[in-house]
């Protein structure tokens, strides 16, 4: 069996930076994390090994602890001002391509647009998106879309992990929903986001089987299953080696492997060379 490794693949650098200064600041003093860190179960140990512990973005009572770490997802600028004012250090290592986001939406209101953002509505990214601008709008599907009211002028950004093939989509839907307002595009899509979902299909037109590591509740993971799977391609998710089961390469002959961009570099290692081991034993057999 051949096992080939996307060529863009797991944690991307905004995930890399929260993740070590958040450890500087647990070595530095008792920290809560304001929720998880980064959507991965892997990483969460980690830093349940450093003693850091876990508090609400939106409850300032749930900290006990003089610093709090804002998670790489960011926040609304409302709620980082609360809980300086109420006398917390607070740690900052929103994404700075979420922060990007942030900024495009809140340039779009500043001219008068109405804000719609493309994105799951309970996503911490993009509850901190419309935490500033509850009049926001928060689509996901075309239906999503048919359901909003005609507004003069529409500013439009996405969740910075979105498909990019999606979000051209629902733009696309906006304007023909609503062909006498002025609608405004900024594409928020991050970069890692697009080189991964390029390396994807890619991989895809290789392999017949994909393997996407990372955690459970981790949505560019689960954008890379549903999008190996709309290449006619079979893809799984593992969040580490133990999840991995011989029945998915019963007469595979090429295994592609890509990760999340929470996903430790160490992990998908550990997913690549047990793939590598499982070949060796059969070979032997």
């Amino acid at each position: 069996m051949n096992i080939i490794l996307a060529k863009h693949y797991g944690m991307c650098f905004g995930v890399r930076d929260a993740l070590k200064a958040t450890k500087a600041a647990a070595s530095s003093g008792p920290t809560t994390i304001l929720g998880q860190l980064v959507h991965n179960e892997v990483v969460t140990r980690q830093l349940d090994q450093l003693g850091v512990e876990r508090g609400h973005l939106r409850d300032l009572g749930s900290a006990e602890t003089p610093q709090v770490v804002i998670t790489a997802h960011g926040a609304a600028d409302r709620e980082r001002a609360a809980w300086k004012e109420n006398g917390f250090r607070v740690t900052d290592t929103t994404c700075p391509l979420v922060k990007k986001a942030h900024n495009a939406l809140a340039r779009l209101v500043l001219s008068d647009y109405h804000p719609v953002v493309i994105g799951k509505a309970d996503h911490v990214e993009v509850l901190g998106l419309t935490g500033d601008f509850p009049e926001a709008d928060v689509v996901l599907s075309e239906a999503d879309i048919d359901l909003l009211v005609p507004r003069a002028k529409m500013g439009v950004v996405s969740q910075t992990t979105q498909p990019t093939a999606l979000v051209a989509q629902l733009v696309d839907r906006l304007r023909a929903r609503f062909p006498d307002s002025e609608i405004k595009f900024i594409d928020t899509v991050c970069q890692p986001t697009k080189d991964r979902q390029s390396a994807l299909r890619d991989l895809c037109c290789q392999v017949e089987v994909v393997i996407a590591v990372g955690g459970t509740n981790s949505n560019n993971t689960h954008q890379l299953v549903k999008t190996s799977q709309s290449f006619g391609v079979r893809a799984y998710r593992v969040g580490t080696a133990a999840d991995l089961r011989d029945e998915w390469f019963d007469g595979v002959e090429t295994v592609g492997v890509t990760a999340g961009t929470s996903t430790l570099h160490e992990t998908v290692q550990e997913v690549y060379e047990a793939l590598q081991l499982r070949e060796e034993e059969l070979a032997c057999a």
